[in-house]
């Protein structure tokens, strides 16, 4: 049945909506398909649902290929799983909690490992019930502070998360390998482009994790590929650690009056003078640049700390955050960020604008051992036998020729520095160049992590109760719909996949007689006797004018136009993508349709 304009519920905009940041967001609101219903929630209208449905259909075609099977879970459940994972306290503010009439807690789910890991324990209890895929493609929650971009960052959003349960890690990693080829397969059929980067597991745990990732300007993860081939998010990048560097011959520490030098440009240009080097210009990269952190705990606590990092670079409060909590002994997330004036006031021993590390000399500098009383931290790139300038830990001074391992000590290594192009990838594989993008699917290799905590157990073949190993596996349904419009528009409106478009040819009357109007009635009938879905603009009084505009706006891959050539027994075809038109005759059109959409899908 053709989707008729004159009755479908839609109403096109000519102008952007206030709220609208992005291409996408724009146009999705311009052309019906969404329509804004709170901050960050939305209506899909239906023209946005027949979109949304077919990249349903196509998740599912690829999920049921790999063997899983198709469950549905609330998104509304109870408190007691996610505080057995720790979870309830791990999320912090994302998660939206509500209380029910007796005042039990439940919280909208952003996502389901828990209550997945219990239905299998529920259900299953011998090896011979496994391996096993469950998925389902649901709506989840998470309160974001700031939604933004339309669909790309909302609060309520329809994602398929899948997960496997395997018996051994032998397993695990064939199901891991399964859900990583379906993903290529979905991205491909939608026609959208992704980078596989390797990526940190955050609060899901597990031992590994990639994110695929569709490149563009707006989007909100940064991501660094090499010519090589190494693709990963900048959190998950590991730092090519240098050699050690002997110092024997080093000369000793020595600490000179820099009053006027709080900040890193001020003390490289003065110390060319006030301290030389033997072989070259200091420079940035030479001096040891020492940061305060405040990190968040789960439960609202904080802890201080210090990092020490070369001067070259700034600190990446996200890489920071993946690592801190790990040699803070802190489990689930931490936030971290720079420590306020109000909060140095609270460590009397940080001398800010001349911080330095602990000293370790046999013959403390300045007659009396310096130190933060903090735990401190360092860059990889801070090594033993490197030399530094730094922050004397009194104010107006700075210390020369400080050896690692020498002269200071500390708790521990982190990845904490910004990722610059040209650094190089830790496989060896070329320079690192930066790019951004947006998420639209995540892999995580889970292991026991939740299996354990909630009990998941099987008898393996000696008749042993052996822990199940798990992934999770998701997929961002309404965010691809969201990319698909990034990738696919112009400056007049979307140009949709013919995969996932909401008809396969958008028909339209532009005679001004009764006659053309019932002309495109049977144009319309042969195509859909041909097994083709169409949009027909039957609107009375339209100027042609408006249905071209539309056409354009809406996206459908071709157009059909009835009009001056009729009487000629021609009619007009129109390719959205290209601009390209030309005349078919009237006569067997629909085959004509069908035949020029398959060369036009070969060619793709």
């Amino acid at each position: 049945m053709a989707l008729r304009l004159s009755t479908l519920f839609l109403r096109t905009l000519r102008e952007d909506p206030v709220d609208a940041e992005v291409a996408s967001h724009r146009l999705l609101v311009r052309g019906g398909y969404i329509r804004r219903a709170a901050p960050g929630g939305f209506t899909w209208l239906p023209l946005g649902m027949i979109v949304l449905r077919k990249i349903e259909a196509i998740v599912r075609e690829e999920m049921d290929a790999i063997g899983g099977q198709e469950v549905l879970f609330p998104a509304l459940l109870p408190r007691e799983p996610y505080e057995a994972t720790g979870r309830w306290e791990e999320y912090g503010d994302a998660l939206f909690r509500v209380k029910d009439r007796k005042e039990a807690d439940h919280l909208l789910a952003p996502t389901h490992e828990e209550v997945f890991t219990l239905l299998v324990k529920d259900l299953y209890s011998s090896y011979k019930d496994l391996p096993a895929i469950l998925y389902q493609v649901q709506t989840k929650y998470r309160d974001e502070a700031r939604p933004r971009a339309g669909l790309i960052r909302s609060r309520e959003f329809i994602m398929k998360d899948s997960y496997s349960f395997d018996v051994d890690d032998e397993g695990l990693a064939e199901s891991y390998r399964l859900h990583r080829e379906a993903y290529l397969r979905i991205f491909k059929r939608l026609g959208l482009e992704v980078v596989a980067v390797s990526a940190d597991s955050g609060a899901m745990g597990g031992s590994q994790s990639e994110e695929f990732l569709f490149p563009t300007a707006i989007g909100e993860d940064t991501f660094v590929r090499s010519p090589g081939g190494y693709a990963a998010n900048v959190e998950a990048v590991t730092t090519v650690v240098p050699e050690a560097v002997p110092y024997d011959d080093a000369p000793d520490p020595v600490v000179h009056d820099t009053p006027d030098s709080p900040t890193i440009e001020t003390l490289v240009s003065e110390s060319q003078a006030l301290h030389p080097r033997e072989d070259r210009p200091w420079t940035a990269a030479d001096t040891l640049k020492n940061v305060v952190l405040k990190v968040t705990h789960p439960d609202g606590e904080h802890t201080m700390a210090v990092i020490g990092l070369p001067g070259d670079r700034n600190v990446d409060l996200k890489r920071v955050e993946v690592s801190i909590g790990k040699v803070l002994g802190i489990s689930g997330e931490v936030g971290v960020e720079q420590a306020t004036d109000d909060d140095l006031k609270t460590q009397p021993l940080i001398v800010k604008g001349y911080l330095g590390p602990g000293l370790a000399l046999d013959e403390p500098l300045l007659g009396e051992k310096s130190a933060t009383g903090l735990p401190y931290f360092v860059d990889p790139r801070v090594v033993e036998g490197t030399r530094w300038v730094t922050g004397a830990n009194v104010a107006g001074q700075h210390v020369y020729d400080l050896v690692a391992g020498r002269d200071f000590t500390w708790d521990g290594t982190i990845e904490c520095a910004q990722v610059l192009p040209g650094d190089p990838a830790p496989d060896g594989s070329g320079p690192l160049e930066a790019a951004r993008g947006i998420e639209m699917g995540h892999v995580f290799a889970l292991g026991r992590k939740y299996a354990d905590v909630l009990g998941l157990k099987v008898l393996d073949q000696n008749g042993k109760q052996v822990v199940v190993t798990m992934g999770s596996y998701g997929f961002g349904v309404t965010r691809a719909v969201a990319a698909l419009a990034e990738a696919n528009h112009d400056d007049k409106g979307l140009i949709w996949p013919r995969a996932v478009a909401p008809a396969d040819v958008h028909v339209v009357a532009t005679g001004k007689g009764p006659e053309f109007m019932a002309e495109a009635e049977k144009v319309v009938a042969e195509l859909e006797a041909e097994g083709l879905s169409v949009l027909f603009d039957d609107r009375p009084k339209v100027s042609p004018g408006v249905r071209f505009g539309d056409f354009e706006l809406l996206g459908v891959p071709t157009m059909v136009v009835v009009g001056r050539g009729l009487a000629d027994g021609l009619l007009e075809l129109k390719d959205r993508a290209t601009g390209e038109s030309r005349n078919i005759t009237r006569d067997g059109v629909g085959q004509t349709v069908v035949e020029s959409i398959r060369n036009a899908t070969s060619g793709d």
